[in-house]
């Protein structure tokens, strides 16, 4: 593979987010980051699998009918652990779930996780960590990659393929880029050693049918050393299929997405203002639309049930940023933010039972601020501390349903959080860094723990708060000769975690007839511990020939004070990553390496049993071939082993799989 090439993909830097804790430079695979050149050696081609490259980071399915890869960062969900493009939040409204399958990562410089300290400069709720993808940014007057991978199944059968462009160019005051990223699967197969049910009869996974594709285009201007301003676009359009349980013989649920799509326009900059005062500025406008379709059966060709149904969402978000970093001295920066977003959410359903009948389109709409300060001073040249603190609010504007054919109006109600935190950097000499942090982190309901009815099954909770994360960690780095470890200890405590509370609720008619419903609420009465640790190492064995590898271990207890047997589930107690990188020849480049991750809770389709499934040892290698300086060829595997297992009750994972590439990059 041609390494130099590689190690050119530069990140925007205009689009980083702060992450204060120490980092090893230069490294394909950190502990709060992983880059280009590890995200194509490790065939990682979409988020949820390339961040759990990450130690700490794990990714799984939700175990439903809904099909979506999730990423849990020490155990925080979705929903508690924001998503950025170029530091620019991806926010659905409406209920706040991403699809990490969704986002592609070919056109990715680099992937950042920031994990229980996150910057209160990054902007409201990062209760549990911060993801952020930043795009490509252009390091020559000519920068030209493309490729292709055919993606193989476990009988070596046509499975489908990714490809991928970029074209840009950078001169001394400005840059453009734009590139092009596609990932079509046709099916995925099942482990051979999978045991055919009446759901799923093994082999090609039914319904396993997605596509994805992403441009991103971005013209930049650097008049001088210290300014830089930039315009971006990124828009992804994906469909996908939703496999249904193997082995559930009521309650199946035929859905699928024929439309789950983003566009984001954004102005990113940063101007010096003197010899202390620096601002920066973000400012976005952002659109998303999807339609969850159901159908009577798997065949997918009719909607006559009361189970099928057509629903879409039509989403946009306007705001921005400004942040002003003062350095009075070369000891001290002060650094003062305001964060603003506008959300709107809009939606209706289309029913065929008992009639053909089609809502009218319902609105919410809400704005949220953050107002930030931050102070890093340096007690020392080895010492540093930074603390800081924000204030979050919240304003409903409106919020409606539509039932029994009449518009809902729900009681308005806004809210506001407080977060704090502070740290200590300490570098005793050029091979050792330490750092020690506390977190006080909020994150603010979505519009969906708020009011959704969940198909009658709930009432609405418009006064539901903020759940709120408190996080402590210890750790350091050492480079002891060719080998680079570091390490860390955490502990946070959640309180006010939101849980669905099961009540009885009585509705009456005029002629007082009155009926009792079983349903659920969404209150602020859960609490838990998460604790953990995360170890790392790369050692620099001999010329040509490197191991790496890392481990997290993260412990949950979260009480739901309505459900004796509840646990979280979807997280492994354990989980690590170990590579070899060997390059026999120069020519030939060489990645061989292993996933492994204990069992983890999970729960049944009916909420009733929970336990324990999904260990695993999954060993993955790639070859890749320099034909020319400019041309690489590459194959390689993934479950080469063909391990049959799951992680969430019903839903097998993919077996073995296979894929030859070609790259070429000038």
């Amino acid at each position: 593979m041609a390494e130099d090439a590689a190690e050119t993909d530069s990140p925007f830097e205009l689009g980083q987010i702060v992450v204060v804790a120490p980092r090893q430079s230069g490294a394909d695979i950190t502990t709060s980051s992983v880059n280009a050149k590890a995200i194509y050696e490790y065939g990682r081609d979409t988020l949820d699998d390339a961040a759990r490259l990450i130690p700490g980071v794990t990714a799984g399915t939700t175990g439903n009918s809904r099909n979506e890869r999730l990423i849990y960062v020490r155990g925080f969900d979705r929903y508690q652990v924001p998503l950025s493009i170029d530091g620019i939040r991806v926010y659905l409204p409406a209920d706040g779930r991403l699809d990490y399958g969704r986002f592609l990562t070919p056109d990715i410089a680099e992937i950042q996780v920031a994990k229980g300290y996150v910057s209160v400069l990054n902007g409201p709720g990062a209760m549990g960590g911060a993801l952020n993808l930043v795009t490509r940014k252009p390091g020559s007057a000519l920068d030209l990659e493309g490729r292709f991978s055919l993606n193989l199944d476990n009988d070596a059968d046509y499975a489908g393929y990714t490809g991928f462009a970029s074209i840009g160019t950078r001169h001394d005051m400005w840059y453009a880029q734009a590139s092009y990223a596609r990932n079509f699967t046709d099916h995925w197969s099942l482990s051979n050693d999978f045991k055919p049910t009446a759901n799923e009869d093994g082999g090609e996974r039914d319904l396993s049918r997605t596509e994805d594709w992403r441009v991103n285009a971005k013209v930049g201007f650097t008049p001088n050393d210290t300014d830089e301003y930039a315009i971006s676009f990124t828009r992804q359009e994906g469909s996908k299929l939703a496999p249904i349980h193997v082995s559930d013989t009521t309650g199946l649920r035929y859905w699928t997405w024929p439309w789950w799509d983003l566009q984001n326009i954004y102005f990113l900059s940063t101007t010096r203002l003197d010899d202390i005062a620096t601002l920066k500025t973000r400012i976005y406008y952002n659109t998303f639309k999807n339609s969850l379709d159901s159908f009577d059966d798997k065949t997918r060709t009719a909607q006559t049930r009361g189970s099928s149904f057509n629903s879409a969402y039509s989403d946009r978000a306007y705001g921005g940023s400004v942040q002003l970093d003062l350095r009075p001295s070369e000891a001290e920066r002060l650094s003062i933010a305001f964060h603003y977003r506008n959300d709107r959410h809009r939606e209706y359903q289309e029913s065929f039972a008992p009639s053909h009948f089609v809502e009218p389109w319902q609105t919410d709409e809400e704005e949220t601020y953050s107002a930030a300060i931050e102070n890093a001073y340096k007690l020392s040249p080895q010492l540093e501390f930074i603390v800081g603190a924000s204030f979050d609010w919240r304003q409903l504007r409106r919020a409606e349903d539509y039932a029994n054919n009449a518009f809902l109006y729900y009681r308005r109600r806004n809210g506001d959080a407080w977060n704090a935190q502070g740290q200590l950097l300490w570098t005793p000499d050029q091979d050792t860094s330490l750092h020690a942090s506390v977190s006080s982190r909020a994150r603010f309901p979505t519009i969906f723990e708020r009011f959704s009815t969940r198909f009658g099954g709930a009432v609405s909770s418009p006064d539901l708060a903020a759940e709120r994360a408190t996080q402590f960690e210890l750790g350091g780095a050492h480079q002891f000769g060719p080998l680079h470890v570091e390490a860390s200890g955490w502990y946070a405590r959640v309180s006010d975690a939101i849980i669905a509370f099961p009540f009885i609720y009585t509705t009456c008619t005029p002629a007082g007839v009155c009926t009792d419903n079983a349903v659920t609420q969404s209150r602020n009465l859960g609490k838990g511990d998460y604790y953990g640790a995360e170890l790392s190492f790369t050692a620099e064995v001999a010329e040509g020939f490197s191991l790496g590898g890392n481990y997290g271990w993260v412990h949950r207890k979260l009480k739901d004070p309505s459900n004796a047997a509840f646990r979280p589930t979807g997280v492994p107690e354990h989980s690590g990553f170990l590579w070899a990188n060997w390059s026999p020849l120069p020519a030939l480049h060489i990645v061989p390496n292993v996933e492994v991750t204990s069992d983890r809770w999970t729960v049944n389709t009916a909420g009733t049993r929970y336990y324990k499934i999904g260990s695993y040892v999954l060993a993955n290698l790639r070859a890749d071939f320099d034909v020319t300086p400019w041309a690489t060829l590459g194959i390689g595997g993934r479950n080469l082993l063909d391990k049959n297992y799951m992680t969430v009750d019903g839903y097998p994972e993919a077996g073995r799989t296979l894929f030859v590439s070609l790259r070429l990059k000038n």
